[in-house]
C-alpha cells in the first residue's frame, strides 16, 4: 500500500525534466494542502528538525490513523502533502513496519536543500511516534 503510493508520487515527479519544475510541482502540491485549524497550531504539536513551522496532529479513527498537518511555508506545505499522501489512513502497524528507506525512492534530496530533508525526516519520525502510541 505504502509502496504503491511512494510510486505514485514518484511518477508524478518524474513528468518534469527539471529541479526547477519539480520545485514548482511540490509547491503547487502545497497548496491543496487543507489549512489546519488555529487551535492545533502550537508548540506542542510542532515537528522538531524542520527549519520552517510544521504542525501535525493526529486521530484515531478505529484502528486508522489520520494525519492533518500544515507549515508557514510553501515549499514545506508540499512537502507535508507528499508525506500525508503516503502516511494518512494506515493502521499503527502499516507504519510501524514500513521502512523508511524506501522514501529515496522519490530523489527528495536532489530537489530540496539537507535543512528541508532533515524536516522530512522529523515528520516521519513524528509520525511513527503517533503511531507507537495508537498501537
Amino acid at each position: 500500500m505504502i509502496e504503491s503510493r511512494i510510486d505514485s508520487i514518484k511518477d508524478d515527479l518524474e513528468l518534469f525534466d527539471d529541479d526547477l519544475q519539480k520545485y514548482e510541482y511540490i509547491i503547487d502540491l502545497g497548496k491543496s494542502l487543507p489549512n489546519l485549524e488555529e487551535e492545533h497550531k502550537k508548540n506542542e504539536n510542532l515537528v522538531q528538525g524542520c527549519t520552517s513551522k510544521v504542525w501535525l496532529i493526529c486521530e484515531k479513527k478505529d484502528d486508522i490513523l489520520v494525519f492533518k498537518a500544515d507549515s508557514n511555508a510553501a515549499i514545506v506545505k508540499g512537502l507535508v502533502k507528499i508525506i500525508l499522501t503516503i502516511f494518512n489512513n494506515l493502521s499503527a502497524k502499516e507504519i510501524l513496519d514500513f521502512d523508511t528507506q524506501i522514501l529515496q525512492k522519490l530523489n527528495l534530496q536532489e530537489i530540496i536543500t539537507p535543512n528541508r530533508q532533515s524536516g522530512v525526516q522529523g515528520m516521519i519520525k513524528r509520525i511513527k511516534e503517533y503511531a507507537k502510541a495508537f498501537a
